[in-house]
């Protein structure tokens, strides 16, 4: 080190939070040195020098950058800086940017963006007549809030050829009138008929997006993430060059853990391709960028019925399917790969040296993800890769204990679980009562020995830690005051801050981070007051002060 006798950086005068197993913040000075938390208590004081950076905390509290288990970057950078629909909620509303990007964008081929809600339509169901009714000249393409389905106009169907005599791709569904004409909405893989057609995204589009997308997370006192799609997918472009070129330019601060996009139409013969972009991406930059994770989606979601469970869905989903071509089976959802296969394939990976990390919402894929982490363990023996679990938004109760025993991790993403209009009017009335209970059991997963991981999706939803903390701890939107979502799996803040720092580092394998302790590195944030010292139901407001990686400043207000 460059001085064991002098700090760069000393905090001091405030409360911090470990992230180490400790119920509450303690109020202990921080020194930190060659990018590194050098010492932590009284003895930290002592090593302040002449040049050393004193940080007054002043009753703020400091904590382990937070860590986003599950998100989308750079396609969020992307969303920011094309029509952005998601701070809008209604379908006029909708109707109106997209009318005023396309007049303020002429030179525009197509007219791209997303970020819409379900709720803001009948049965979750846009219609391409009423894009048509404000962009007819060029084809439009929206995917909405959760990338699970694209809104299109009448333009953009022509292009594409579909018509009612268009086939269901089999992981997916084009919605249909009672004719079985297309109405402008596509679910799942029927987006990827589109999306072939779009204009490709620039490398310096795609680098700006990083940019963006990286400030915004810093700001928010995130240091790390998993990018949950690297590769292309779900009608977003290959996002791996952007990351390689952000790790070998020094422009990547944040540490990435990248997961790789298995394509679910084909096989084990993409795995020698992901040995290659592991080795590529981790020869690249000062190891910020390792891709040594594996995506596997393997559902989809409850309210257009494409989540897979393991009964039928209570009602019908908004869907029309008259004309789909859709097996009875289908009633109770998708399962995107044939769980035989799936046991094969992530048996293989895990040979490989990859860890699995599983898109699984209904309880049907979350069991046969599972069987799958359960295939390998037999298979190949214990090892250190760090299979996980995302959305799990209803678990069925027999299987929440094979979490711990298989040493899968609970990868969770805390905003969602709470009363708004989706969760009300889309989910909840097809799930039926009993199940609407299983419904991310955050508590007692934790309880019975998972580790809990925590992220965003974004841009799904906010990025922002602390919203998504707030939700955890209170089970009720930030600033809200209706019943809360099944009360008894409200985690504690303690327990919400362990899974977005200690529990998501776990998952990153960035095991430098995660902690404040010495030896460990200073990936750091200061928030603008003390949450623990207030209500819970002030969580929300709180604000992040500074962010550090590495000891360095790459946020401050």
């Amino acid at each position: 080190m460059t001085s064991a006798r002098h700090a760069d950086l000393l905090f001091d005068n405030g409360p911090i939070f470990a992230a180490d197993g400790t119920a509450v913040p303690r109020n202990e000075p921080v020194a930190v040195a060659d990018g590194r938390v050098i010492a932590v208590g009284p003895a930290a004081r002592e090593l302040a020098g002449p040049r050393t950076e004193h940080v007054d905390l002043a009753g703020r509290l400091l904590i382990p950058g937070f860590q986003d288990s599950h998100i989308h970057a750079i396609f969020g950078g992307l969303e920011l800086g094309r029509c952005e629909l998601s701070a809008l909620g209604t379908a006029r509303q909708y109707l109106d940017a997209v009318a005023d990007y396309a007049s303020a964008h002429p030179e525009q081929e197509w007219i791209t963006g997303g970020g819409w809600s379900l709720e803001a339509f009948p049965n979750g169901l846009p219609t391409a007549a009423a894009l048509d009714g404000v962009v007819a000249d060029r084809p439009v393409f929206l995917p909405n809030r959760d990338h699970h389905g694209a809104w299109v106009n009448s333009r953009a169907l022509e292009l594409a050829g579909i018509t009612r005599h268009t086939p269901d791709p089999a992981d997916g569904r084009i919605e249909r009138d009672e004719h079985g004409d297309p109405t402008g909405m596509l679910q799942e893989g029927a987006i990827g008929l589109v999306e072939v057609l779009l204009p490709p995204t620039t490398a310096e589009e795609a680098d700006a997006a990083f940019d963006r997308a990286q400030a915004l997370l810093h700001s928010l006192g995130i240091t790390a993430w998993q990018d949950a799609l690297v590769g292309s997918g779900l009608g977003q472009p290959d996002n791996f060059e952007v990351y390689v070129r952000a790790a070998s330019s020094g422009r990547l601060t944040a540490r990435v853990r990248g997961a790789l996009w298995w394509v679910r139409d084909r096989g084990d013969e993409q795995i020698a391709a992901f040995i290659e972009r592991r080795r590529t991406g981790r020869a690249e930059g000062d190891g910020r960028f390792d891709p040594g994770s594996v995506k596997i989606m393997q559902d989809g979601i409850i309210e257009n019925g494409t989540a897979a469970l393991t009964s039928p869905y209570a009602t019908p989903c908004g869907c029309n399917s008259g004309h789909s071509g859709q097996s009875a089976k289908a009633h109770s959802g998708l399962s995107f790969i044939d769980p035989e296969l799936l046991r094969g394939h992530v048996t293989r990976l895990d040979q490989a040296g990859f860890q699995v990390h599983f898109h699984a919402l209904g309880d049907r894929a979350v069991r046969e993800a599972l069987d799958a982490v359960e295939a390998a363990r037999k298979t190949n023996g214990p090892s250190p890769h760090r299979h996980h679990l995302a959305h799990l938004q209803v678990v069925h109760p027999e299987d929440i204990r094979r979490f711990a025993a298989l040493d899968a991790v609970a990868n969770i993403q805390p905003l969602w679980a709470c009363h708004e209009p989706q969760m009300d009017e889309l989910a909840i009335p097809v799930l039926g009562p009993e199940r609407a209970d299983w419904q991310y059991p955050f508590k007692a997963l934790l309880t019975s020995g998972a580790t809990l991981a925590a992220g965003s999706d974004w841009p799904v939803t906010s990025p922002d830690p602390i919203q998504g903390m707030h939700v955890a701890v209170n089970r009720v939107t930030p600033g809200g005051d209706g019943a809360p979502l099944t009360p008894d799996q409200r985690l504690s803040l303690a327990e919400a801050l362990t899974a977005y720092t200690a529990g998501t580092a776990y998952v990153t394998h960035l095991d430098q981070t995660g902690r404040i302790a010495p030896g460990l590195l200073a990936d750091l944030a200061v928030l603008d007051r003390d949450p623990f010292d207030g209500p819970t139901e002030a969580i929300h407001e709180t604000r992040v002060d500074a962010t550090y990686v590495g000891g360095r400043l790459v946020y401050g207000r």
